[in-house]
């Protein structure tokens, strides 16, 4: 076994302390963006449908499809959905907003995880009211690059 070298030493303890560091600042980020959407409500379960699978062989194209049960009409609709990976290096990873007179809020697209994680979906509805729906994504190779 070959031994590392002070220098070798210090340079692998600041790089540890650089990927902690932008875990955390990972982590704070993605916290911030739900506390600013949520708006201070506390959010619910049921009438968001997510389909994300549970592995992502590519990890740079992870099909998501989201499905908000809502008629849609001037008095009652969902307004906003927001997509959260607290583990990429940007966690807010996309953002939807509806208006009244759509059939039904669905959506499907693809997205970008840096690493097994547990992906969050937020919807707000038109009177205020916020669901939440999550699942946790196994990534087989990470696709984002910290400040790529």
């Amino acid at each position: 076994m070959r031994k590392l070298s002070r220098r070798q030493s210090f340079a692998l303890f600041g790089w540890a302390l650089a990927a902690m560091a932008l875990l955390r600042a990972s982590r704070a980020e993605a916290q911030g963006a739900a506390a600013e959407f949520l708006g201070g409500k506390i959010p619910a379960s049921g009438k968001i449908e997510f389909d994300i699978p549970f592995t992502a062989d590519n990890a740079n194209s992870v099909p998501v499809g989201i499905r908000v049960d809502s008629p849609m009409t001037a008095d009652n609709y969902c307004s906003e959905v927001l997509v959260i990976a607290e583990k990429n290096p940007r966690p807010k990873v996309c953002s939807f907003k509806f208006e009244p007179g759509l059939s039904v809020p669905h959506l499907s697209t693809r997205i970008r995880l840096a690493e097994s994680q547990t992906v969050s979906v937020f919807a707000k509805m038109n009177d205020g009211s916020v669901f939440v729906a999550r699942k946790a994504v196994t990534v087989t190779s990470g696709a984002c690059a910290p400040g790529g």
